[in-house]
């Protein structure tokens, strides 16, 4: 291989290594429906990832403010607590669940009424460290289900 073609093929290695992020899917992703008198509810969604990566942050046009919550129970007392980053171990559906761990929106525009859509976007960090985004559009559920 000439000089010429060698750099090529560097510069090619290094434009693939580059845009080799994680495949993430997302399957049944919901809202919780909101009460008139609060500005916050939760979603829910499962991820499944090609190969292990995380997710680092998550964000939505639609609230002023979005975090990954953790519920847990102490002493008999349900309690949150912010989650800063969320495994996704490849080929392992992660599932954001009630009860468990979610997505809490808070500070929310405007009324979020059954059959809207919430556009979510995840930022998926993989094992190298690169960063990519997933929207995730989720449904609004009636506030019983």
């Amino acid at each position: 291989m000439d000089r010429r073609s060698h750099a090529l093929a560097a510069v090619l290695a290094i434009s693939l290594a580059g845009s080799a992020h994680a495949t993430v899917v997302a399957r049944d992703a919901w809202v919780r429906g909101m009460l008139p008198i609060l500005h916050e509810t939760v979603a829910y969604v499962t991820l499944t990832s090609t190969e292990d990566a995380k997710i680092v942050a998550v964000s939505t046009p639609l609230a002023r403010r979005a975090q990954m919550h953790a519920s847990n129970v102490t002493g008999g007392v349900m309690h949150m607590e912010v989650v800063d980053t969320l495994a996704l171990p490849a080929d392992t559906p992660v599932q954001l669940k009630p009860g468990g761990t979610h997505v809490m929106l808070m500070e929310v525009a405007r009324m979020l009424k059954p059959g809207d859509t919430v556009p979510i976007e995840f930022t998926i960090e993989n094992a190298k460290g690169q960063r990519s985004k997933l929207e995730v559009k989720a449904l609004v559920r009636p506030l019983a289900e």
